[in-house]
């Protein structure tokens, strides 16, 4: 089944699948212990095991020819989001393949393809090499139609979990040749400023930034001025932004605090996440630490401040 709960798509496609964890953002792995479960229910696509430092049982990188042409049988218009058991750049995964994968969505226009990558050095690498645009018309065929290059029909993004990897991630995305670029900032792990990761100005910043906590076994808390501080960036400067879920964590309320008390307690199903400082943009904050309760993904929900955010990119439309 292609069908998707993920907020943000409707499809998934994974002609590759497999990963190694590469930062924090990692740690709690969705699609890990997933492949680890369909390698034991003898899913021939998940037989191939990784490195058990990094990766796991039926998550070692494997590419399934099988599944590329997918999207092609698709007719009617979807949101795919693309090898969401596997990460598109990995260094695992042969140029060959991938150029298979950009041929197959610059032949299938109807959809949207949204990909997301940790690797950010390889996604520039490649996507800006002649090369590369070359081998991706070869494999497209003699009567494929016209090209355009980057593909009008695929965005790019990368997972951002604190400043640190925004600060890395953030500036080789908008160094990538693409029609739309994002950011996932799920799971947020800590305070993000667009600006302080660009430093460049407003009008060459990204297209759409989704914002999650995490969910699921281990799931750590999202401090509510965290989702925040992205959506005031996000609302000033006419950024789409996507509220996803709170994660397992759900805000209960604020609770007042004096500087220099303690960031963080917890009895295992309930915590108190203490304030951060933010520097640079202009955002204003209350000094609160917010008392947060383990209830689940589901009873959590996904507003903020008492409403939805579903906003996209303006071509989504």
């Amino acid at each position: 089944m292609s069908k998707t709960k993920i907020e943000w798509a409707t499809d998934t496609w994974n002609p590759t699948t497999g990963c190694d964890r590469v930062s924090p953002g990692c740690d709690n792995c969705y699609a890990l212990g997933m492949a680890k479960r369909l390698k034991a229910m003898g899913q021939p696509d998940y037989q191939t095991d990784g490195d058990p430092k990094t990766s796991g049982p039926g998550f070692g990188i494997a590419t399934h020819p099988h599944r590329l042409d997918q999207p092609l049988r698709w007719k009617k218009p979807r949101k795919v989001f693309v090898n969401s058991m596997s990460d598109l750049f990995h260094v695992g995964v042969p140029v060959e393949h991938l150029a298979q994968v950009f041929a197959v969505m610059s032949k299938a226009p109807q959809h949207t393809f949204q990909i997301l990558t940790k690797r950010h050095a390889r996604m520039r690498a490649i996507l800006n090499a002649h090369w590369f645009r070359a081998l991706v018309d070869d494999y497209r065929g003699k009567d494929a139609g016209d090209f355009q290059w980057p593909l009008p029909n695929v965005w790019l993004g990368v997972s951002v979990e604190d400043q640190k990897w925004a600060d890395i991630r953030i500036p080789a995305l908008l160094d990538t040749p693409a029609a739309v670029r994002f950011l996932s900032c799920e799971p947020l792990l800590g305070p993000v400023s667009l600006f302080d990761s660009t430093k460049i100005d407003t009008g060459t910043l990204v297209d759409w930034v989704i914002v999650g906590g995490e969910s699921g076994h281990g799931a750590r808390p999202m401090h509510p001025d965290w989702a925040r501080q992205l959506r005031y960036e996000c609302t000033t400067y006419g950024i789409p932004f996507l509220f996803k879920q709170w994660g397992n964590w759900e805000p209960l309320a604020p609770v007042m605090t004096r500087p220099g008390d303690l960031a963080l307690h917890s009895d295992g199903s309930s915590i108190v996440l203490g304030p951060e400082i933010f520097e640079g943009i202009e955002f204003r904050r209350r000094r609160e630490m917010y008392a947060m309760r383990n209830v689940g993904k589901h009873a959590a929900g996904r507003e903020l401040d008492g409403r939805t955010w579903d906003q996209y990119p303006a071509v989504a439309s």
